[in-house]
């Protein structure tokens, strides 16, 4: 009888073996397309209205403050609440977000708009309710991910696929939003983006609630609940050093929020060009995504991180350099590619480090270091193009990008020697 002396096989498709771990992230799906589209639409609004580069920055802005400013009690909620409890509520916020928005894009909302003195101030307003809604979402749904896996083991697999889905729900989202712009126009933009949003809302609803874990050591007050994330992170320099890095990149080298001045006022290709461009960086993540499944990120996985996040600064750089459109699509395809390493390995560290009971605090400060950067990244990007140039504010970032992993890698030693290979991971943990 022969005798296997190798230890298991590595399952790709573990997590996806498990039927309400599917619908939770076919549900993922649907919410994002949803969202992406929605983004663009109202970017490309507003853009229209006010010909204004700073005006994009501060969609950005609108959403940033209350997601931030309700993240730390959400993370509490996440920790005391039903999660999926919260995930519905959350979808159904946005739902409604959307339907406004469709409103005010419709003759009867456009005539609405044209009336006021400040005509954008309406969609800002619909855009700080979302920000709200995100605020709850984000903890809510980081931590409700592992309670659908039976084991532990599975979690790595799990986060692989979780990204790799929503990675190609943005390649599809902006791809689909700019044909609707161009092709239907801002307001059947929005109603897509309305129905989308109402099945991702049915797919949650259908997943069977989970118990809360249980809380070990002594209840905490709610200040102290509140807070505890922040202390956890502060604790622990790897997760701490790994969330850094990825706030300041994202903050200085995100030249997103200035895609649409690049496709009208640079690239000269429309709105159609403006889905392709908002694509590009996520057919590069969706495809390291993907590799990724096959072939986890383990041994040196820190250094890999540090050449991945200076690698999205460089790209950045000769992006906003470009003046061909399929150079510039394949340097934003780039920078697609090296984040999604950044994002793998920052989720499967927190997740690794994090106790069960305590995720959704800890995924709130997450969300202020991470979900949050993208939009302050967007209002910096749109001041810093008011005050420098689209070109050199874009270059400025990429550079700054580069100088933060620098910093990053002579501070943070333990990062730097990051090594995720089980026994290793495991000892970690």
């Amino acid at each position: 009888m022969n005798s296997s002396v190798s230890g298991p096989q590595h399952d790709p498709y573990a997590a996806l073996r498990l039927p309400e771990f599917r619908r939770l992230i076919s549900a993922r799906v649907f919410y994002t397309v949803a969202t992406r589209i929605q983004g663009l639409a109202v970017s490309w609004q507003i853009f229209k209205l006010t010909n204004d580069p700073l005006a994009l920055g501060l969609i950005g802005l609108s959403e940033a403050i209350p997601s931030i400013a309700v993240s730390l009690y959400a993370g509490h909620v996440a920790d005391t609440i039903r999660r999926k409890n919260i995930i519905v509520v959350g979808v159904a916020v946005l739902l409604l977000c959307a339907a406004m928005l469709w409103f005010f894009a419709s003759p009867l909302g456009v005539g609405f708009l044209a009336r006021g003195s400040f005509y954008t101030l309406p969609l800002y307003g619909v855009i700080f309710v979302s920000g709200i809604a995100r605020g709850f979402l984000g903890p809510a749904l980081f931590s409700f991910m592992p309670q659908l896996l039976p084991s532990r083991e599975r979690l790595a697999n799990a986060i692989t696929w979780n990204s790799t889905t929503y990675q190609a729900a943005a390649v599809i989202g902006p791809a689909i939003g700019g044909y609707l712009i161009a092709h239907l126009g801002v307001a059947n933009s929005y109603a897509v983006a309305t129905g989308l949003l109402l099945i991702a809302l049915l797919q949650f609803f259908s997943i069977a609630s989970r118990p809360l874990p249980p809380i070990e050591g002594e209840k905490l007050s709610l200040q102290d609940s509140v807070l505890s994330g922040l202390r956890f992170i502060w604790q622990n320099q790897l997760v701490l050093a790994a969330l850094s890095l990825d706030l300041f990149a994202v903050l200085f080298g995100g030249a997103v929020a200035l895609l649409p001045v690049f496709a009208a006022d640079i690239l000269k290709v429309g709105a159609a060009g403006l889905g392709h461009l908002e694509t590009a960086p996520a057919v590069g993540s969706v495809l390291m995504a993907a590799l990724l499944t096959y072939f986890p990120l383990r041994r040196q996985a820190g250094r890999k991180l540090l050449w991945a996040v200076a690698g999205f600064g460089v790209a950045t750089i000769f992006f906003a350099l470009s003046t061909n459109i399929w150079l510039s699509l394949f340097l934003l395809f780039l920078t697609g590619v090296f984040d999604a390493v950044s994002v793998i390995v920052r989720q499967t560290l927190i997740h690794t480090f994090t106790p069960e009971y305590m995720k959704g605090r800890v995924a709130a400060v997450n969300n202020i270091f991470i979900g949050s950067s993208n939009e302050i990244g967007s209002f910096e990007s749109g001041a810093m193009a008011r005050l420098l140039g689209v070109v050199r504010s874009v270059v400025f970032g990429g550079m700054m990008t580069i100088a933060v992993v620098g910093i990053t890698a002579w501070r943070a030693d333990k990062l730097r020697r990051l090594d995720m290979t089980p026994e290793k991971a495991t000892a970690g943990a």
